[in-house]
């Protein structure tokens, strides 16, 4: 199951939530542990460093014979030459041939043995990456064709682009971190990304990838019913809801803690957690910069009802 949209859009609780059903292991944004995972020792969902921690050892050692066995740096070097925003139209046109057909076979066969590593060690079925990255998610359609699932989570683009004009910092750095904060973005380039990469997710809906969208807005409105689209979508035939799910009569989550390699600080969280909207984008985001995001994705916005 690939989580995918525009990052800021509350996928992670999602996310979460969904690896807390049986059968089912969260992983978080795969797509970045090859640096902060092994090159900067990043703090796991769980709370310690990526190299402290039991689970993403035993996963090491099943997929490749333990970290050590891998070159960082060229792993890194391969996904630069393959998973970027602009080798899209060829991913998605097939690349079936050629120097970028090979650089995506060698970099998906990486992700290939993680999650079989991951099925072997946690037990479950279903791996939920929530890399968010379309040419990812593009690359993977490629290995795995029907047998992925597309989790597309949308939210309203002024949202998005307040969200990540906001200076955070990641609580989960470690001194070697090259990015001690949450990346920001100019409302301007928040929403040409959100064109861009919601526009991709589409492509490869169209493509045949099965793929179920999800509104942020709707989700918080109805988590019980939402939340339950989502799992049956997943191939999940039993409760989400009450003492046989994580979710609680009202909305409350229930989360027990993981180990989500990278992602919102909120993988860090155990226990009880509230599900509700968070609309401040409407009183905090700077009129002219409203008016900017609400004219750059006009073309799609209210394709997704907004």
């Amino acid at each position: 199951m690939f989580v995918g949209g525009m990052g800021r859009s509350g996928s992670t609780l999602i996310e979460l939530l969904l690896g807390e059903l049986p059968g089912f292991c969260s992983v978080g944004e795969i797509v970045h542990l090859w640096r902060r995972g092994l090159v900067e020792n990043e703090r796991c969902g769980c709370g310690r460093p990526f190299s402290e921690c039991g689970f993403w050892t035993d996963v090491g050692e099943e997929a490749f014979g333990g970290w050590g066995r891998l070159d960082a740096g060229q792993v890194l070097r391969l996904k630069d030459g393959v998973d970027r925003t602009r080798f899209l139209p060829a991913l998605l046109d097939g690349a079936r041939e050629g120097r970028l057909s090979a650089r995506c076979d060698r970099y998906t066969e990486l992700y290939h043995r993680l999650y079989a590593a991951v099925s072997r060690v946690s037990g479950a079925r279903v791996i939920v990456d929530a890399s968010k990255h379309a040419s990812l998610a593009a690359c993977l359609r490629l290995r795995y064709g029907s047998r992925m699932r597309l989790l597309h989570v949308v939210r309203d683009p002024r949202a998005v682009a307040h969200s990540w004009g906001k200076r955070t910092i990641r609580p989960d750095a470690s001194e070697a971190s090259s990015e001690p904060e949450m990346a920001r973005y100019s409302a301007g380039r928040a929403a040409v990304q959100w064109m861009a990469q919601n526009a991709a997710f589409d492509a490869l809906a169209g493509l045949g990838t099965p793929t179920l969208r999800v509104r942020y807005e709707d989700f918080v409105a109805e988590p019980g019913a939402e939340f339950a689209r989502i799992a049956a979508f997943s191939g999940y035939t039993g409760e989400t809801g009450g003492a046989g799910g994580p979710l609680a009569a009202g909305g409350s989550g229930r989360l027990s803690g993981g180990h989500a390699v990278s992602g919102n600080p909120m993988r860090f969280t155990a226990g009880r957690i509230g599900v509700r909207a968070d609309h401040g984008w409407r009183e905090s985001l700077a009129p002219w910069r409203r008016h900017l995001v609400t004219a750059v994705t006009a073309p799609s916005r209210r394709r997704y009802g907004y």
